[in-house]
């Protein structure tokens, strides 16, 4: 089963989800290099389109003016492979199931299905 982890290293709330869930399967610090268009194109697919895994908490969103343009799924895709820092994070792969961001609830079955 294929387990990975898509993380900044020097993400403070990574590390803490890294260690909360119990991770002890590969980890890709996205700064190094980037999540690829396949993985990208997957996690798409399963969490509901691109605008569900960018961040639009990204210093780079507001500085070059993303908030003002009406994006489409294909500019969100196009952005996230450009730029590492627009993939909303941690992004984890668990077998055929994908899990994005840092919220209690997606920490909770990040847990769950790492235990299973």
């Amino acid at each position: 089963m294929t387990k990975k982890a898509f993380i900044l290293n020097n993400c403070g709330t990574c590390q803490r989800i890294i260690k909360e869930v119990g991770w002890d399967s590969e980890i890709q610090n996205i700064k190094e290099k980037n999540i690829d268009a396949k993985t990208l194109d997957k996690a798409a697919k399963a969490l509901g389109g691109y605008e569900a895994i960018f961040s639009k908490r990204a210093m780079k969103y507001r500085s070059m003016g993303l908030n003002e343009m009406n994006l489409s799924e294909k500019d969100y895709r196009k952005y996230i492979l450009e730029e590492y820092t627009f993939l909303k994070r941690p992004v984890f792969v668990i077998g055929d199931q994908y899990f994005a961001g840092n919220t209690k609830k997606v920490v909770a079955a990040v847990k769950e299905a790492n235990q299973a």
